[in-house]
């Protein structure tokens, strides 16, 4: 049976109720592999995602709630620490709940968010000098300096700390040696660590939301959108820009795709070894990466990069095919993150074609969105992601949650 927008937008009210009702930690026993991953410092998989998402809804008191659990045992700082997890999550989810209630949390939070931020770009500027090669942790969304960047945009968007990071990102688009020996130049992002766990290959060009150069591109676009801005600042835009172009490849019938990643031996070639598009996600996919390309060229008032950068997420999010490559509902991976992904993209679009596709992929969030036993409860991944979605679909007024997507 085919959905009304009316009815589309209850059962959107509905499910995004329900499943945020749902979102409960798991119940904690002595070395049990299903709970362990439940960490409650994290905007991922713990209690401040889903403050998160509790303050999306509007329940200040649920959100409490959620961040008083999020600190039962303090707020972790240190190595570890991101924009996902520790102080700066527990601090991004205060912002978003309400900056003023927390003012006293937030004085003790954001002295220690910039001690890490200053720690960290210290640490680049040593690397950088010495021009070895990154870390992803060191610049990526999920733990690097790109996500700490993403809570000073929404915490502190005038201050010098921001701009410390985006000059930063300028820094890291520079070449550096593709090995010790010398020889062919990479990108200043390209690193020495392996692209999965039981990867046999060494060093490679990431281009992920979440872990690889398309979460520094839409920081440095989302910056200049406001109008904050650093020396060499475009450069650095067209820079990444163009070697994504570099590795842009063709899928009939017209569409286009991108690797996940691209070793040193793709580099020689010119050819990726991934032969076809990847699952269509936020985190790895086409639609991360369309969306980091549309706002970099609005940033840079390019307006064939913007409707190139479009025709690839609509292509991409109306094709069958791809789409049957997702298999689960939540926003890292899943349906939510490709649904929040379309809507913010779509609000930007120079057509309406987007908009046109959201209600279907909406459609196909809720089918897919069902609770069930034993499902994650987090924000990033997990029941209250969606419901924060479903409920951002819905919403006409501006939300800070996609900051920690760095999709608005």
């Amino acid at each position: 049976m085919t959905r009304t927008g009316t009815d589309l937008m209850q059962d959107c009210g509905a499910a995004s109720r329900r499943l945020l009702a749902g979102a409960v930690p798991p119940r904690f026993v002595e070395n049990d592999g299903v709970a362990r991953w439940w960490l409650p410092q994290s905007l991922s998989r713990g209690s401040a995602g889903i403050a998160v998402a509790h303050a999306v809804h509007g329940d200040p008191h649920q959100a409490h709630r959620w961040l008083t659990q999020a600190v039962a045992d303090g707020a972790t700082i240190g190595d570890g620490c991101g924009l996902w997890f520790g102080a700066p999550a527990v601090a991004f989810a205060a912002v978003t709940t309400n900056p003023d209630r927390y003012r006293t949390a937030l004085a003790r939070l954001d002295p220690a968010v910039g001690r890490l931020v200053r720690a960290r770009l210290a640490s680049a500027a040593a690397r950088i000098a010495v021009r070895t090669r990154p870390p992803l942790g060191e610049f990526d969304l999920v733990n690097g300096l790109t996500g700490l960047g993403a809570y000073l945009l929404l915490r502190d968007p005038g201050g010098p700390l921001l701009r410390d990071v985006l000059a930063y990102l300028v820094r890291l688009t520079e070449p550096v040696p593709a090995d010790d020996d010398g020889g062919t130049d990479v990108p200043g992002w390209w690193t020495d660590d392996a692209p999965s766990v039981n990867s046999p290959i060494r060093g490679h060009g990431n281009l992920g939301m979440a872990h690889g150069i398309t979460g520094p591109l839409a920081l440095l676009a989302l910056a200049a959108r406001r109008g904050i801005t650093v020396p060499d600042h475009a450069t650095a835009i067209d820079r990444i820009t163009s070697w994504l172009d570099s590795w842009q490849q063709q899928h009939p019938p017209g569409g286009v795709w991108w690797p996940k990643y691209v070793s040193l031996d793709d580099v020689r070639t010119g050819q990726p070894s991934q032969t076809s598009p990847g699952r269509p996600s936020w985190c790895y996919g086409t639609p991360g990466i369309s969306r980091a390309l549309q706002l970099a060229a609005i940033a840079r008032g390019d307006h064939a990069r913007q409707h190139a950068a479009e025709q690839a997420l609509i292509r991409c999010v109306t094709d069958p095919a791809q789409l049957a490559e997702l298999i689960d509902p939540y926003l890292c991976h899943g349906w939510a993150g490709v649904a929040a992904t379309v809507r913010y993209a779509a609000a930007d679009a120079c057509t309406t074609d987007l908009a046109a596709a959201l209600p279907r992929l909406t459609a196909a969030l809720l089918d897919t969105a069902r609770p069930t036993a034993g499902q994650p409860p987090g924000l990033i991944t997990g029941t209250a992601g969606i419901a924060v979605t479903l409920h951002t679909i819905t919403a006409e007024t501006a939300q800070p949650w996609p900051t920690c997507l760095l999709i608005n």
